[in-house]
């Protein structure tokens, strides 16, 4: 039996009181009020992330567990769309399984979107039979993100069948509505979508809120909203939960949702609302078997120094010390490959982007947006790119770089755009992480340089690389063998690679705060308003296809 001394949260009557825990097996056996003369750290029920897809740290869930727990994340409400979207039901059951290597609380959903769009060649589908045998599985406790929702306002008969087959077995609706408002959120909420974390201000989120919808409040690696919705807790403690969303390993070492709570203490708000929506809002919503520090519950809890800076000393998992001081008592496992990937190297022709120029016209560009999802679209005269030769090419001098998307699934043309923001003065960047199809995406000053980070991803059969045609000493890659998504190796090893290939990047002009994580974006076309899938360029508020070229 395990005892347990500290200050514990009494939610009915928003206080702390000096308790001493018992611990036997995997369950809190009694919770005995104490007295104490001397200071005594917190206790509190685990951290929980709401919406978290896991494939996003780069890190299989056996490995994340590892690193999470050191910041008192006990249990994730997990979307494995992106391992779903390149190898279908065989991805969903590998993370179920993989996940089931360690003592942490993994609550996977079944991916509703799979394709996302039909603008975009993904490596799987995943039809309504395909949901119903997942929504079925005990383990799988809701349907995740309805990224489709023009396809829910339209009455689309294929999602319109998830939701209805989600409803019938009791298991929630995750929403994805960016910026969607009056009536058409109104119709997207009553056809059953319970959540969104999408929201771009506090206006949007409060009309949601209005409506009955829960708002995640999310700080992933580039997509953020904190600022903007966070004193929405003050009026909506139970109908707001944190999440991540999307988390690269480099900031998964600094901190997890314990790091919203000590940035939500900072701005006064009530601990017992921070709790909720940390800890116990998830719960309730997703009915999971995580404990709330009650007798006969699970004994997953923390022990933090203060609640203030939230510093985990402890971390507990049905009992089980899984971290103690910073260190994770976690082991490793090891992690099984699984892929899709068909592609053969590319040539400088290939890449190129062939273009006879006759008199100036405007071409849009991508305008990438730092710690964002969404995208602006802009225009420029088409001289600016053009040198003459036949074909257009990057213009670093403006700001103006090309963008590639190669289908890793199949031969198939390529498609070329440009892009603002990355602000590369020289090499390029790849990756095979590319939100929602994770096909290969490129950024860079030259095509040579980006050739050769295409290639040697494709050698690679996935990964995150930099390369440089004027000083190759500087080409790195981080290999990702798990669908191109994830990599077998320790993930405090990884994450101290993401960081050098990070600063790689910076070293070459980039100013982005997350170049792979929003690189990484810029084929999402579920996210507007203008991207690049393998198709084409896409306009995601009309969800249509851009011309490239004003003729």
């Amino acid at each position: 039996m395990i005892h347990l001394r500290g200050m514990i949260p009494d939610f009915y009557r928003e206080e702390f009181y000096a308790a001493e825990l018992s611990l036997q097996n995997d369950i809190i056996e009694s919770v005995r009020k104490i007295d104490t003369s001397g200071s005594l750290p917190f206790i509190l029920p685990g951290f929980i992330d709401s919406h978290i897809h896991i494939e996003s740290s780069l890190l299989p869930p056996s490995e994340f567990a590892r690193l999470a727990v050191i910041h008192g994340t006990v249990a994730t409400v997990s979307d494995p769309h992106e391992i779903a979207n390149v190898c279908g039901l065989a991805g969903v059951q590998y993370m179920l399984e993989n996940g089931d290597q360690v003592p942490f609380k993994f609550y996977f959903g079944a991916p509703s979107c799979v394709p996302a769009t039909s603008f975009e060649s993904a490596g799987a589908v995943l039809d309504t039979l395909a949901v119903r045998q997942l929504l079925e599985k005990p383990e799988i406790k809701y349907l995740s993100e309805m990224m489709n929702f023009p396809g829910v306002l339209q009455g689309d008969k294929m999602v319109m069948e998830k939701i209805k087959i989600a409803k019938k077995l009791g298991k929630p609706v995750d929403g994805h509505a960016p910026g969607l408002r009056g009536d058409d959120a109104r119709q997207y909420i009553a056809a059953g979508i319970t959540t969104d974390h999408e929201c771009y201000t506090r206006e949007e989120a409060l009309e949601k809120l209005t409506y009955g919808m829960k708002v995640l409040i999310r700080e992933g690696s580039a997509a953020k909203n904190f600022d903007a919705l966070i004193d929405l807790l003050h009026d909506f403690p139970n109908d707001i939960m944190f999440c991540s969303d999307d988390k690269h390993p480099d900031s998964l070492i600094d901190g997890h949702i314990n790091q919203l709570c000590a940035r939500a203490a900072v701005r006064n708000i009530n601990i017992f609302k921070i709790l909720k929506a940390a800890c116990l809002n998830p719960i309730d919503h997703y009915q999971l078997e995580v404990g709330r520090l009650k007798p006969g519950e699970p004994a997953d809890l923390i022990v933090v120094e203060d609640l203030r800076s939230f510093r985990v000393l402890q971390t507990y998992i049905n009992g089980n010390l899984v971290a103690d001081k910073g260190h994770s008592l976690i082991g490793r496992t090891k992690s099984r490959k699984i892929n899709h990937f068909k592609v053969s190297p590319k040539s400088i022709q290939d890449i190129r982007y062939d273009y006879e120029f006759q008199k100036s016209t405007n071409i849009p560009v991508i305008e990438a947006l730092d710690g964002q999802l969404i995208t602006n679209k802009s225009e420029i005269d088409i001289k600016l790119l053009y040198h003459g030769d036949g074909y257009l090419q990057s213009n670093a001098e403006i700001d103006i770089l090309k963008i590639v998307v190669i289908n890793r699934y199949q031969e198939a043309n390529i498609a070329k755009a440009f892009v603002k923001n990355f602000n590369l003065k020289k090499g390029a960047i790849a990756s095979s992480v590319a939100h929602d199809s994770h096909n290969i995406v490129a950024v860079g000053v030259d095509d040579q340089s980006m050739m050769d980070a295409i290639n040697l991803l494709i050698q690679n059969q996935g990964g995150l690389c930099f390369c440089s045609s004027e000083d190759p000493t500087l080409n790195k890659v981080i290999p990702l063998p798990i669908a191109g998504l994830m990599s077998d190796r320790d993930g405090f090893e990884i994450a101290h690679d993401y960081i050098a290939l990070n600063q790689v990047v910076k070293n070459a002009g980039s100013d982005l705060s997350a170049p792979f994580m929003t690189l990484s974006f810029m084929a999402l076309l579920v996210i507007p308003h203008i991207k690049l899938s393998d198709l084409g360029l896409f306009d995601g508020d009309n969800f249509t296809f851009i011309s490239p070229i004003d003729k």
